[in-house]
């Protein structure tokens, strides 16, 4: 019987359990609260964390909805002559579209980011942002959570906001910290700016700005 894309999808990829485990993290919800949601069984999910499950598309879906993104997060498209090719490389018409992750419209963040890495689950991930010209949320608070930050810019200019330093970063520059800092990015011209980034572990936006 002819697999579905969803289905080929799933057994394509290498990385569902770990994915569905940092997401329920960056969601602040146990195994146990994610159980109650979806009606799987605390055993079944930790199963399926650890890879060891062998989850339905349905389940899946079950699992989306309750980790607020679209199944289509867990079901991005994986092309390729062989099985390394289709686990581990992103082609960049295919990038997973972070601001769905985040629940936050370009509008909301000021920005538009996607996800460069081929899976959320490892120990740090990587992306990149697109800044509008101007693009810049003055209410936003700073941000502030366990892990790292780390950048580089590659196209326009980035001002970045560590403790109390401004910081204006151009065409080239880069940067890494340590993210328990406070800090804040934006775009202060009139052009648009790339920012390739990377960040351990996961984060929401608005989850970590500092009240």
């Amino acid at each position: 019987m002819k697999q579905s894309k969803e289905e080929a999808a799933l057994s394509a990829s290498p990385s569902l359990g770990s994915e569905v485990r940092e997401l329920r993290k960056a969601r602040k919800l146990t195994l146990q609260a994610l159980s109650e949601q979806t009606g799987i069984s605390l055993s079944y999910l930790s199963a399926i964390e650890r890879d060891v499950g062998n989850p339905s598309v349905e389940i899946v879906r079950s699992i989306a909805d309750a980790l607020a993104v679209d199944v289509d997060w867990f079901f991005s498209p994986r092309h390729g002559k062989g099985p390394m090719e289709r686990a581990h490389v992103v082609r960049a018409n295919n990038r997973r579209n972070l601001n769905v992750l985040y629940g936050s419209s370009p509008s909301e963040i000021g920005y538009v980011d996607s996800l460069l890495s081929s899976t959320i689950g490892g120990r740090f991930y990587m992306g990149v942002s697109v800044y509008e010209p101007g693009s810049t949320r003055e209410t936003v608070p700073y941000h502030r959570h366990k892990g790292e930050e780390h950048g580089v810019v590659i196209k326009g200019e980035f001002e970045m906001t560590i403790g109390d330093e401004v910081i204006l970063l151009k065409e080239g520059d880069s940067y890494s910290f340590d993210a328990t800092l406070r800090h804040h990015g934006r775009n202060p011209t009139d052009r648009e700016t790339v920012l390739v980034w990377g960040v351990s572990p996961i984060v929401i936006p608005k989850d970590v700005e500092e009240k």
